[in-house]
């Protein structure tokens, strides 16, 4: 009899540990994922049982199904660390006429500790219904504000009525496997928009937008980017910055191993005059260019793209400085393969060009494409096009003061997070487990019951 109980003691023991799943799904608080009912407190609902500690820290949204939401707002903090949130379905956004609600962005998560977003699902803004009207605002899709230790990885995201993606006062942040799509047309829809953010990986994306495939902006420091193909779009852009006489700061930045594919800009700097603070310590390398209109450009005379009507006569500017292209190789749909418009007051120093390799395609011969510079100071080596501005060097590499190092950032950028599979999980079956794995767990503890007591 005691071997009898001892046994289905730990049989039911077993099976609890090895059988039960406490992931959330959406749909067990309500949400229909018909498309058109409004799922919105479900999804509320479904977050605020996770967050409180309810399950395992794990929220599904279901393969096979769409679900409409009006804005919302997932807040931390969360008594689950990390938080998973597992989107295997699709997210459409209510078009502009029945919006209701903050205006600023659709989905936002905020003060979530150890976040991770991930899953093969699409998140589509429903943006065509908005582009036409250029002069109201325009939410960004998915926001992520005062989120440290935050992974985003695997899902699809479409036309967002302004950027894609925010990320706002994070640290520790990943980046990974994301496919960004929105018309070429679409006004402002940038694909990742980062912002008062430090240690920040982004990389193997596919960003195809109307706007700057990434863009970052003031307050950031330690940023990585590589592995992204971008195109159509504006490029990858620091800033603009200092706007409106913004102090901006923006540090160690490094952008390698990108492809620029029929883009207006490749690798850009952009600040406005009036502005003050500095961007520095900035390294492009390894960067491919099919048919660009402008593959390396500084303009510290921005004025919302239209430089010409800029006034160089202010007294301050956001200084440009330590910045290092290497590595580039392509062809330039414009003339100009580089372009560095700098303040007459505040100009751009320490500006370094070494293996780069620019042509035209205009003519169709492969012909060398020009360069052109004002209030530059740097050194450049086995440079096409090659600039008066620039001092002339056969060996960069003994050059003091190179920013090159920004593409060796340390390893702790990684953020701190469990596994996002575990072995019972099957992310491919529609966020289901494998009832499989619990046939097998059982049919064998009844076999040595039978072995064992008969």
């Amino acid at each position: 009899m005691k071997k009898k109980t001892w046994f289905l003691n730990f049989s039911l023991f077993i099976l609890q540990i090895f059988t039960s799943s406490k992931a959330l799904d959406v749909t067990q608080y309500g949400a229909i994922g018909d498309g058109v009912t409004d799922d919105s407190q479900a999804f509320l609902n479904a977050w605020e049982a996770v967050c409180s500690g309810t399950g395992d820290g794990r929220l599904v949204v279901p393969a096979g199904m769409t679900f409409m939401l009006q804005p919302l707002k997932f807040q931390g903090s969360c008594k689950s660390t990390p938080v998973l949130v597992l989107i295997l379905g699709n997210l459409v956004a209510s078009s502009k006429g029945n919006w209701k609600g903050d205006k600023d962005q659709w989905i936002l998560f905020t003060n979530i500790e150890g976040l991770v977003v991930e899953g093969n699902g699409e998140i589509h803004g429903q943006g065509s219904s908005w582009w036409e009207h250029k002069g109201s605002s325009r939410p960004t899709a998915l926001k992520f504000k005062s989120c440290n230790n935050l992974r985003l990885s695997g899902l699809n995201h479409v036309d967002s009525p302004m950027a894609h993606i925010h990320i706002n006062e994070c640290n520790d942040v990943t980046i990974s496997n994301l496919r960004i799509s929105a018309p070429e047309s679409s006004p402002n829809t940038d694909g990742i928009d980062v912002s008062s953010s430090s240690n920040v990986i982004i990389q193997d994306c596919l960003i195809a937008t109307g706007d700057d495939c990434i863009a970052i902006n003031s307050g950031t420091s330690n940023i990585r980017i590589s592995g992204i193909d971008c195109g159509p779009g504006h490029g990858i852009s620091i800033g603009s910055l200092g706007k409106d006489g913004e102090t901006a700061r923006v540090e160690n930045v490094c952008v390698q191993n990108c492809n620029f594919r029929g883009t207006m800009n490749g690798a850009r700097i952009k600040t406005w005059q009036g502005g003050s603070g500095y961007a520095r310590m900035i390294t492009f390398h390894g960067i491919t260019l099919d048919n660009v209109e402008n593959p390396i450009i500084i303009d510290q005379l921005y004025n919302n793209g239209d430089s010409d009507k800029a006034k160089d006569h202010r007294s301050s500017a956001v200084e440009v400085s330590n910045v290092v292209y290497s590595n580039f190789v392509g062809t330039s749909k414009s003339e100009y393969g580089v372009d560095f418009r700098c303040s007459e007051t505040v100009p751009c120093t320490e500006i370094f060009l070494r293996d780069v390799k620019i042509e035209t395609v205009s003519s169709g011969s492969g012909q060398v494409a020009q360069g052109q510079c004002v209030n530059v100071r740097g050194v450049s080596t086995l440079a096409v096009p090659g600039l008066e501005c620039l001092a002339l060097s056969t060996d960069i590499l003994s050059s003091q003061g190179l920013p090159e190092q920004t593409c060796m950032l340390a390893q702790s950028v990684e953020p701190r997070t469990q596994p996002m599979q575990d072995p019972l999980w099957d992310f491919e079956s529609g966020g289901k487990r494998l009832r499989v794995y619990n046939a097998v767990l059982i049919s064998l503890i009844y076999l040595f019951g039978y072995i064992y007591f008969r």
